[in-house]
């Protein structure tokens, strides 16, 4: 008879699966809801909108890492409703599945104040108009410590402090106060432009950013994203049985080259949306430049049972049951509006009176006067045939041996900051001599020869190279030469642009931009790089706050890196100009002394070689 042996089985085998805690489950909750302050300061303003507030203030402390508080004077919350509004899941919005399909509120999973005092240290106030006395309810580590009956105004004031304090390790991930903040103005500009009937003001560091009494949508938008686009806006609006959209979009004569002023509501949601922003884009073509993007505030309202907002953890991100009929609805709501707006400049007919009164208009036109006009250059110039070309030599013109004349208009030469010890032509690093033929096509391409072919260089690219590389030498070393402005600019910016400013101002300086706040959101740009055209500091500054605001790259470079190829960009040689033999030499010669002359930061090609023999074989040789 032969025996089985089984393996001994242990006394003991640990079960594997536990429950988190409460404590723990929260904030891994909370991380998908609050991940930022400017995370709380969406949620806290919805939720005030929610509560059907007139007027609703903000708060903020330390960008948020210290304070976010918002004050409204809404509905108010009973004292069981205070206790409950911090448990997860605890909505007064959704009784059954049904009704995620007929969503009209900001909020409605019952998750934002659960997920706050998961992480951070609340205090609530709170009353109704019918309640004699308010609740106060102090919370934190999603615990309550304290709840007493408080002496408030109707409505209520909720309080996050000291964000991420019992999860330290998340609190290193936040990025500079300057950075926190500038998503603060991001969210708090997203709401208050939504509901432009409600009075909204921001507060922060003891400091009021905005005070936007209550108006229209045009007022609204005005006070949010700059004066300058208050005579440069144009209504949208189409009502259908289907959707309704209204709205502004910039005339064409606003668009930037970043994607900036450009906002989507959906039901006065925010929301995120390449497609439809392609279908606005479509509705610019041939209106504005390549690579331009228009400003645009758009209002969709519809249905809610034909969209679902319940896909993304902030809610930014929809679906529509019908994307196609969304599309063509705002593409052809902008397109019509657009074909209202008169593209072309009007004349203005009122004259000034006093124009009537000069002699060339009250005394007659007689026919001594005919012959002399009719014998002149400009006359047969404007009524001979192959006339329009000639220039008679006279003051303002040379002429020359053989005949021919040039003009005496100057021209500005190219500013073109130059290398300190530019390569000298012929050495090994460049194809380049000073007895090489150079010319230039269609004012943006300098063509050269090249072993057994040619060269053909994009001006503007190499340009940016030749920038780029000179600003991260002089950055590395010491700061670049500034010359001080003798009539300094001014300049006022948005609050979001002013708290960018604040984060690059010291950069900038070492930059060679020295500029200086001067009162509340004013700066002065007392001085700019030596080899910078004077001038154009203002423009220059416009166009950096906005590139930097929208550069977002795949790869995180540093604030400095960014300017430096911001700055670079922009102050390169534009496709277009026309350039003085020099001034080709001297940039190809600048060119190849880059240490990587191929391409441009970005990492798009400076220059294409062509090779004799590919030539041929394109012309079928």
């Amino acid at each position: 008879m032969k025996w089985l042996f089984l393996p001994a089985k242990p006394d003991f085998v640990p079960d594997k699966i536990t429950l988190l805690p409460d404590n723990i489950a929260n904030q891994i909750a909370a991380g998908e809801v609050i991940q930022r302050p400017a995370s709380a300061v969406k949620e806290l303003l919805e939720n005030a909108v929610d509560a059907g507030a007139t007027e609703i203030r903000l708060i903020i402390s330390d960008a948020g890492k210290a304070l976010v508080q918002v004050i409204d004077n809404g509905s108010g919350m009973s004292e069981t409703d205070a206790r409950m509004c911090f448990e997860r899941h605890a909505t007064s919005k959704i009784r059954q599945i049904e009704d995620l399909f007929h969503i009209r509120t900001m909020g409605f999973r019952g998750e934002a104040l659960a997920s706050i005092a998961a992480v951070a240290q609340v205090e609530l106030k709170t009353k109704r108009a019918e309640d004699s006395t308010g609740t106060f309810i102090e919370v934190d580590n999603s615990m309550v410590r304290r709840q007493e009956p408080v002496a408030i105004p109707d409505g209520t004031s909720i309080a996050m402090k000291n964000l991420f304090f019992n999860v330290p390790a998340r609190r290193n991930f936040l990025k500079s106060n300057a950075a926190e903040m500038r998503h603060i103005l991001d969210e708090f500009t997203r709401v208050a432009m939504s509901f432009p009937e409600i009075h909204f003001s921001l507060t922060a560091n003891n400091q009021q950013l905005f005070h936007l009494e209550a108006g229209s949508l045009k007022q609204r938008i005005v006070q949010l994203l700059g004066s300058n686009y208050n005579a440069k806006l144009v209504t949208v609006k189409e009502e259908t049985d289907y959707l309704n959209i209204y709205g502004f979009v910039g005339k064409p004569d606003t668009a930037k080259k970043t994607r900036g002023d450009q906002y989507f509501f959906v039901n006065n949601r925010f929301i995120r949306s390449a497609y439809l922003n392609h279908a606005v884009m479509n509705a610019y073509q041939q209106m504005i430049p390549a690579e331009s993007y228009p400003m645009y505030v758009l209002f969709i309202d519809l249905d809610p049972a034909v969209v679902d907002v319940n896909v993304h953890p902030t809610k930014q991100e929809i679906k529509f049951e019908d994307e196609k009929i969304i599309y063509a609805f705002v593409q052809a709501a902008v397109k019509h509006a657009l074909a209202q707006f008169s593209v072309t400049p009007t004349l203005d007919f009122n004259l000034d009176a006093s124009i009537q009164h000069l002699p060339s208009i009250q005394q007659p036109f007689t026919d001594e006067k005919k012959t002399a006009v009719a014998a002149g250059s400009i006359f047969r110039g404007f009524t001979q045939k192959n006339q329009a070309h000639l220039i008679e030599p006279g003051e303002g013109s040379r002429e020359f041996g053989d005949g021919s004349l040039v003009t005496g208009v100057g021209r500005r030469e190219f500013n073109a900051p130059i290398a300190s010890q530019p390569s000298s032509p012929g050495t090994a690093s460049s194809p380049f001599s000073a007895e090489t033929e150079i010319s230039q096509l269609l004012n943006t391409y300098i063509c050269l020869p090249w072993q057994n072919g040619f060269l053909l260089l994009h001006q503007q690219s190499a340009h940016e190279r030749v920038l780029y590389e000179q600003m991260q030498a002089a950055s590395k070393e010491r700061p670049v030469a500034t010359q001080r402005s003798m009539f300094p600019s001014t300049m006022e910016l948005t609050p979001a642009d002013a708290a960018i400013m604040e984060e690059i101002m010291e950069d900038l300086k070492y930059l060679g931009y020295i500029i200086e706040p001067f009162g509340q959101h004013t700066y002065v740009i007392q001085g700019t790089p030596a080899d910078v055209e004077a001038g154009n500091d203002k423009h220059i500054i416009d166009i950096l706050l906005e590139q930097y605001k929208h550069f977002s790259p795949e790869v995180k470079f540093s604030r400095r890196e960014k300017l430096i190829r911001s700055l670079a960009r922009q102050q390169s040689i534009k496709a277009g100009t026309r350039l003085t033999e020099r001034e080709m030499r001297q940039l190809v010669q600048d060119l190849f002394a880059c240490a990587a002359p191929n391409i441009t930061p970005d990492g798009n090609p400076t220059f294409l070689e062509f090779k004799k023999e590919q030539l041929e074989r394109m012309f079928g040789r």
